[in-house]
């Protein structure tokens, strides 16, 4: 069942079965596989602001999984409730609301929100008091400071090496090897960051750098940029794209008739992209694709028909299952696989367990060893091929049949 707060900010997904039970009354510390109710999950989404259109996908993941644990008996005999409310992509606002969810709320577990400035806030908050946050899409992993926060976004250490790298050697690997580079860019912290990242891999592979242009994020009018893209006449533009930005910069260069002879987009939303026809051939990063290698990983099989029921139900464009659901569902996994195994709620013993040990997901087996609690990096190429997403490299991971194309 779903209910909404009368708090103009915030909102409350509640999904599980039966009302909440009472604590110990003598106030001794009850075992969570003794105690009664529900198990209360808290987190924020960008249910809406510039963030909403990719930040539905998580919430469909999320009620999905609370749904399919539930059915199953729920977590450590007893049934899940989601505590979902808006951060309205505004990091302060989650920062407060995550504060919420632990001292008014007390709920006994968190889940972390959507995009990288959104969980350093919620990340505070869980270090303050103790808490393990799983989160879905942390861009910048050097910034993740706190010791018991463990990252569902698999991309490694160093993203802003490996992750441009990766994306150059599939274009090294294409018909068209670029020599030209316009990057275009977001200020969006992990964007930025990534688009960074970028320039120093042209540096060190002998390209040119034709143009380099930002914009702030909520930034609506992309005329201006259009026309710098096309003046500046790259082999290949980088664009640094979080939500809706790619889509509305290419809306703009179809009005200047221009179409650029091969792009790249960080973060977009999958679904309103993949399905623009502008976007054809267009690149991006991706942790799982709809075919094979990826459907035979932990879940997919049962999660897949179930997303695209929800997905087409909500209106999402592309109701394939794609890296922000992967991310999504992943995020879910790693904390069902802690509480499982240490047979706890205990932040602390679960926080223990996942450092120590690999967690078998959508995305494969992850770890979280390395610096900030990160593993390897597992980003891998994807086009955007007759209205679909196909990972193109490595082509280890390349769906069955497809290779990287030009415009």
């Amino acid at each position: 069942m779903t209910s909404a707060s009368r708090s103009p900010v915030t909102r409350r997904t509640v999904l599980g079965a039966g009302a909440a039970g009472l604590a110990a009354a003598s106030g001794l510390v009850v075992p969570a596989h003794a105690q009664s109710g529900p198990i209360r999950i808290g987190s924020t989404l960008a249910l809406t602001g510039p963030l909403s259109a990719t930040a539905l996908i998580h919430k469909v993941v999320g009620e999905i999984f609370i749904e399919q644990t539930n059915k199953k008996g729920g977590w450590l005999g007893r049934p899940l409730e989601w505590i979902l409310k808006d951060d309205q992509s505004k990091p302060d606002l989650a920062r407060t609301l995550y504060e919420q969810l632990v001292t008014v709320d007390k709920v006994d577990l968190l889940m972390g929100p959507y995009a990288t400035p959104g969980i350093l806030s919620a990340m505070g908050v869980a270090q303050r008091y103790g808490k393990v946050l799983v989160h879905h899409t942390f861009g910048i992993p050097s910034l993740a400071k706190y010791e018991n926060s463990f990252p569902a976004w698999s991309l490694g250490a160093d993203p802003g090496n490996t992750v441009p790298n990766t994306v150059f050697d599939a274009l090294a690997a294409g018909p068209k090897p670029p020599k030209t580079v316009a990057i275009v860019t977001s200020k969006f912290p992990p964007i930025q960051f990534l688009s960074n990242g970028a320039r120093e891999a042209i540096k060190k592979r002998g390209l040119t750098e034709v143009l380099f242009l930002e914009w702030d994020f909520g930034n609506r009018d992309f005329g201006p940029i259009a026309n710098r893209v096309k003046d500046a006449k790259p082999d290949f533009v980088w664009v640094g794209a979080i939500g809706l930005d790619g889509n509305m910069l290419l809306d703009a260069m179809k009005k200047i008739d221009y179409q650029p002879p091969q792009h790249f987009y960080i973060y977009p939303s999958p679904g309103p992209l993949v399905t623009l026809p502008e976007a054809k051939n267009a690149l991006s990063v991706t942790i799982f694709e709809e075919h094979p290698p990826f459907t035979s990983a932990k879940g997919a099989a049962e999660f897949i028909p179930l997303y695209h029921e929800r997905a087409k139900a909500a209106k999402i464009p592309d109701i394939s299952v794609e890296v922000q659901a992967a991310a999504s569902y992943t995020a879910w996994q790693i904390l069902e696989a802690g509480v499982l195994a240490t047979k706890s709620l205990d932040d602390k013993a679960i926080a223990e367990w996942l450092r120590k040990n690999q967690v078998d997901t959508l995305q494969g087996k992850l770890r979280f060893n390395g610096p900030g609690q990160y593993g390897d990096d597992l980003m891998r190429v994807k086009q955007a091929q007759n209205g679909q997403w196909k990972v193109v490299w490595p082509k280890a991971y390349a769906a069955p049949g497809v290779s990287i194309q030009a415009n």
